[in-house]
């Protein structure tokens, strides 16, 4: 009788796997207490949260304050603003060229949409400062308007 002529001789057992996830830490000199007769920690093993995040709920330490923004100053985003927009056809799109100007549902003398990563923050004018445009912002959303923005 071969080995292909009993399946369940073919498969293999948790018990195999066990011996050789072990088998295979020991040679490379990490071990694992989840298996029997290891020592040291596995790089693999999960750490509790407490291990792997500071404590951000204690009062008067640096990284506790709530104030402390120096963890996200850093952070890049997306700042964009808004002259108009319009919806085009791709018809109209394809026949677009040098010189052609394409109608936006903004005004002439509106104010301006500024958002940071699409969301509005504020509305501004344009202005010119040493030939490079620029924005003046004229009003700043507040964060109680943005949340009552969101629930809608």
């Amino acid at each position: 009788m071969s080995e292909t002529d009993n399946p369940d001789e073919n498969q293999i057992s948790d018990d195999d796997w066990a011996a050789a996830m072990q088998e295979q830490a020991a040679s490379e000199g990490l071990t694992d207490p989840a298996l029997p007769g290891l020592e040291e920690e596995s790089p693999y093993q999960a750490k509790p949260a407490s291990q792997l995040f500071p404590d951000f709920g204690q009062a008067g330490t640096k990284s506790g304050s709530i104030n402390d923004y120096d963890m996200i100053l850093d952070i890049p985003v997306q700042l964009t603003v808004e002259l108009g927009r319009t919806k085009i056809a791709i018809r109209n799109l394809l026949q677009l060229a040098h010189g052609s100007v394409v109608e936006l549902e903004g005004l002439a003398g509106e104010p301006m949409d500024v958002l940071v990563n699409g969301t509005l923050i504020a509305q501004g004018e344009v202005v010119v400062v040493n030939d490079k445009f620029g924005i003046r912002l004229t009003d700043i959303i507040t964060p109680a308007e943005r949340i009552r923005k969101l629930r809608s």
